[in-house]
């Protein structure tokens, strides 16, 4: 009885990703950007990313907010996707609930993936950022869910937005298609 229990518990454990294929198209970026997810630093986060993107709800959602130097912020599948209204883009999630932080000793370096969040450390739901240069100043107050491994000449491409917020002006770069891989 009990290897049979076993044997269901393991079958119904969730099955990581391990990383993420993103496809970027845009009058910036054009090209693929390859992800490793660590689901051993941040598995919830990890877990509810991998959800979304297998559910293909990050498809054609915008970089919205670009700040040269600093980060590409994306993944507002409830107000980011391109087509529509994305006038309110950074200020959505997805219907999944927001996340507890899993705060690690992984550095933001360049390439580095992190959720973002608002003030509250718990409110990571489903939009995320990629590291163009170290932030350190991030270390421990955000969330790390990957790195980037192939494709950080596309990420550096992502179209610039402008002033202090990096919110972007008219026709932003979209992830065209986000696909989980093994």
């Amino acid at each position: 009885m009990y290897k049979l229990a076993a044997i269901f518990s393991v079958l119904a454990a969730p099955v990581l990703a391990t990383g993420l294929q993103i496809e970027v198209a845009g009058e910036g970026a054009n090209g693929v950007i390859t992800v490793d997810l660590f689901e051993d630093v941040a598995p919830n986060h990890v877990a509810q990313i991998s959800d979304l993107a297998a559910d293909g709800v990050y498809d054609n959602v915008v970089f919205h907010r670009v700040i040269d130097g600093f980060m590409a912020q994306t993944g507002d599948v409830q107000y980011g996707k391109a087509g529509g209204d994305i006038s309110r883009a950074g200020m959505g999630g997805s219907d999944k609930p927001d996340l507890k932080a899993e705060f690690s000793d992984v550095s933001y370096e360049r390439g580095i993936i992190g959720m973002a969040r608002s003030s509250n450390p718990d409110s990571a739901n489903s939009q995320f950022f990629i590291m163009f240069d170290a932030g350190h100043f991030l270390n421990g107050k955000y969330t790390v869910v990957g790195k980037v491994t192939d494709g950080m000449d596309v990420v550096d491409a992502i179209k610039l937005g402008l002033g202090q917020n990096g919110a972007v002006i008219g026709t932003p770069d979209v992830m065209r298609q986000v696909t989980v891989v093994d």
